[in-house]
């Protein structure tokens, strides 16, 4: 599908700047482009120059017209995904008092780690709480306690999801290689501010949503399954079960993000914008109520890349267009907003 967006002024979410640029025609899928990644996918120890010239104009192309890009042949099968997923699935499905001992604030280690309950978060804070839950695996050590539901393979949720973790997290180094191979960067200038991911002294989370059956007649005014945000890091990784989010479009109107068996959404976040001076462009997106009589659940596993909490962001081009600001400081900030603090 060929898909081409007429020249038009864009609002780029928390960051309140605009842009005005004419998109290229390229292929995509309902307005997002989709992008082989199979040269450099994850059991590829090596790519071609001439494959890495094409991969850089493809992502770079995706993140400053859009923002958003569909990989596909990355590595992480449609099967991984299955798995985290059904496990996670399965620690939703209990009841809240074997829940909420895993409740996010309970965890000395990390204030992010944990189970999110319905209602709880407002990623649009003009809205009532969010009609979804959460798990967020912000840690990785087998010392914290960890829910004990099982896969039929008797795999662990501590073992699947650190898996699925250290996946993403390769994954997302390669792509951030990428980027900084469009900007003429060198390749390491993103990953390195990333290499304690996986530690206390990173805030990466993969993070497991589970939006649970609604009937749109009850739920308060205002109220969606996941209110209109743009996101806080560097980059995030989406995995969906099926369609349902929507990504603002440079015309002002929402679109639907497509949902590809074993395609990963990629999109730019608010600190990757300011770390490019708005090169990168990092756009809101949002999870509508379920139409009338619409009672299915909704699943996605995101990872949510940041760099390390004590990096200092600052213009990579040598501007002043945004002030320098610490990753953990940032991102503590946007928390306040989300969860009321």
């Amino acid at each position: 599908m060929i898909r081409s967006f007429s020249d038009s002024v864009f609002s780029l979410g928390s960051t309140h700047r605009f842009f005005h640029r004419t998109l290229s025609v390229y292929p995509s899928v309902m307005g997002i482009p989709v992008v082989d990644f199979s040269p450099y996918r994850l059991d590829q120890k090596k790519v071609s120059n001439s494959q890495l010239k094409n991969l850089t104009k493809d992502l770079k192309r995706a993140f400053t017209e859009v923002g958003f890009v569909v990989l596909t042949n990355t590595g992480i099968t449609h099967e991984e995904v299955d798995c985290v997923m059904d496990i996670s699935r399965k620690f939703f499905k209990q009841s809240e008092k074997l829940k909420l001992p895993f409740s996010r604030g309970n965890f000395s280690q990390s204030s992010n780690h944990g189970w999110v309950s319905l209602e709880t978060e407002r990623l649009n804070p003009r809205r009532p709480g969010d009609l979804k839950e959460a798990f967020n695996v912000a840690l990785l050590q087998s010392d914290i306690r960890w829910p004990s539901v099982e896969s039929k393979q008797k795999e662990s949720f501590q073992d699947i999801h650190s898996s699925f973790f250290l996946r993403c997290k390769e994954l997302s180094l390669r792509v951030l290689r990428v980027m900084a191979h469009g900007l003429n960067l060198d390749p390491e200038v993103f990953v390195g501010p990333h290499r304690n991911i996986g530690t206390d002294k990173n805030s990466t989370a993969l993070r497991s949503l589970y939006y649970p059956p609604v009937n749109s007649e009850e739920a308060k005014e205002g109220q969606l399954r996941c209110g209109e945000h743009s996101d806080y890091g560097s980059i995030t990784l989406l995995f969906q079960s099926s369609e349902g989010l929507e990504v603002l479009s440079r015309s002002g109107e929402y679109m639907a993000a497509p949902c590809i068996p074993g395609g990963v959404l990629v999109n730019i976040a608010d600190l990757m914008q300011r770390w490019t001076s708005d090169e990168f462009v990092s756009v809101r997106h949002r999870v509508l109520l379920p139409s009338s009589g619409d009672s299915r659940t909704r699943q996605s596993m995101a990872f949510f890349v940041h760099p390390d909490d004590e990096s200092l962001i600052t213009c990579c081009d040598g501007s002043d267009k945004y002030p320098p600001v610490t990753a953990g400081d940032y991102l503590i900030e946007r928390f306040k907003n989300s969860y009321g603090q």
